[in-house]
């Protein structure tokens, strides 16, 4: 008498639930992601081995290129606008609200006080396009230690951070580094680029 053959069913897996859990988490990603803002000017920062991370947030950043221009940034949309405000009653310059929110969305920039109505009223184009001559630093008009005493009024938390290129003058530098301590900022953050720690043999 012949064996009677079970009939074998093949597993059948339902692929919804991974295919809603892939475009959770595509939706999470690009809801949360924060691109990187534009910076003003490309520098290219010396090396170390120091495995210290600068910050998310909070953070003066002053930028020194290569022909020695100063660029000015700090984080946090409502920070810039109040520190604007600041700024424009010093100098007595005043700035229009579209002129604001340009600024409160500008990462960096590297112009004097008094021609920064006509920078931010450019175009996002034209702003990237333009020479900045970079913040003014001499004795006689030091508008990068008025830059950073404000914003540590504005923001009391903020720390600083000196990105400098590595071919910008040690003199440049050096007078940052004098303007912070002016200003009481013994304590300030070097941005260089990571390098692999030497191993031991």
């Amino acid at each position: 008498m012949p064996r009677v053959k079970v009939k074998r069913n093949k597993p059948v897996l339902d692929m919804t639930p991974m295919v809603d859990l892939a475009f959770l988490l595509v939706t999470f990603f690009m809801l949360t992601t924060q691109f990187a803002p534009d910076d003003a000017v490309i520098v290219d920062t010396p090396s170390s081995v120091s495995e210290i991370k600068i910050p998310e947030s909070n953070v003066i950043t002053i930028t020194i290129d290569k022909d020695n221009r100063i660029f000015y940034g700090v984080d946090g949309q409502q920070t810039r606008e109040k520190l604007l405000d600041k700024i424009g009653q010093k100098y007595g310059v005043t700035f229009s609200e579209d002129q604001k929110k340009t600024f409160s969305l500008t990462s960096s920039f590297g112009v004097p006080v008094r021609q920064l109505p006509g920078f931010l009223s450019m175009g996002s184009d034209d702003r990237k396009k333009v020479n900045q001559p970079g913040i003014p630093m001499d004795s006689l008009n030091n508008e990068l230690s008025e830059w950073v005493w404000q914003t540590r009024l504005t923001n009391p938390q903020v720390i600083v951070a000196i990105k400098g290129d590595i071919d910008a003058n040690f003199g440049t530098i050096n007078k940052v580094i004098k303007t912070l301590e002016d200003r009481k900022v013994s304590r300030f953050n070097l941005i260089t680029d990571m390098e692999a720690r030497p191993t031991s043999l």
